[in-house]
């Protein structure tokens, strides 16, 4: 069987730029939809390099169990030597923030102060921790911004958690995390490919924190940047530079991330903090047109050399 460049996935809309760039660098390749599916443990997988691009927010689109499966496929990849970028440790961290913020600490990257329940009781007892000062909660598993909401005190969360409205997290676990305010109402995005800086994005969080950089998207409302916007939402940012992608960088490399987006705010003083690493970084065309920089073929043409080192 020839070797391919296989593409790990659950959503064929923000697989589509990938697998345009793919074929025009005439590599064989194939895309693995894992919602659903089997493995034969008895058997060895493929020769090929493979790209795993699963999503913590799979479940919004009814592939509930795509993470797990996906955690079942690489492990399998992995017990038999193969080439995987976003291996199962990429995947750990993809699909909990918990895991993240435990990770970035070591590193010595600030993250916001957060607390992490399971239980209605505990998730109020939690935002006592904050002393009254405005905290957020979002989902342990999320993507898209789930969960996030802005409450001002535990009175206004213990409302919210036992009203009509409180929406559970898909594995249980609620964080609540110290809001931190941007003077501007930005985030910047720290994109890496190779595991090597590529570009920084701004990106306007002022009408809300449900953010797609895809082209199509699947959010469906106002916050989506396919929609016309009176306001630049995506904007790459020339020449950035700054000491956190080092640390960035080095963080990536211990944890077998090839692909990421890394996400951080800085407040009124200028305290950077870190609160998000998404290994299923999706990119704004509009933004990358007018900078002239592409991050699918930029991942294509690191998928591509590998190949052509490996199998060719």
């Amino acid at each position: 069987m020839t070797a391919k460049i296989y593409v790990i996935h659950e959503n064929e809309e923000w697989t589509e730029p990938l697998r345009k760039e793919l074929e025009a660098l005439g590599h064989p390749f194939e895309t693995w939809h894992l919602d659903q599916g089997m493995i034969d443990l008895t058997k060895e997988p493929p020769q090929g390099i493979f790209y795993n691009r699963m999503s913590a927010s799979s479940h919004t689109r009814e592939h509930r169990y795509a993470p797990e499966f996906t955690g079942a496929v690489l492990d399998w990849l992995e017990a038999y030597g193969r080439i995987v970028l976003n291996t199962s440790r990429a995947l750990k961290l993809e699909v909990s923030k918990v895991a993240q913020y435990t990770a970035l600490e070591s590193f010595e990257i600030e993250t916001p102060k957060t607390m992490a329940a399971v239980g209605k009781k505990h998730i109020i007892d939690a935002s006592e921790a904050f002393n009254d000062a405005p905290f957020i909660t979002k989902h342990n598993r999320a993507g898209k911004g789930l969960g996030v909401q802005l409450f001002e005190n535990t009175d206004a969360l213990k409302k919210y958690v036992e009203g009509p409205d409180f929406e559970e997290p898909i594995d249980g676990i609620t964080l609540l995390q110290q809001y931190i305010q941007s003077p501007d109402s930005t985030i910047t995005r720290c994109e890496f490919i190779g595991g090597r800086f590529f570009y920084a994005v701004e990106v306007d969080t002022s009408e809300g924190f449900e953010l797609c950089p895809a082209d199509v998207c699947q959010i469906g409302d106002a916050f989506c940047p396919t929609t016309a916007q009176p306001k630049e939402k995506f904007k790459i940012i020339e020449n950035f530079d700054d000491p956190i992608i080092h640390k960035y960088e080095a963080f990536l490399l211990a944890n077998d991330i090839h692909f990421a987006g890394i996400e951080f705010i800085r407040d009124a003083s200028g305290n950077l903090f870190t609160y998000d690493v998404n290994t299923n970084t999706n990119y704004n065309p509009d933004a990358e047109r007018k900078a002239g920089k592409y991050g699918m073929k930029e991942i294509a043409k690191v998928l591509g050399e590998l190949y052509v080192e490996h199998y060719s």
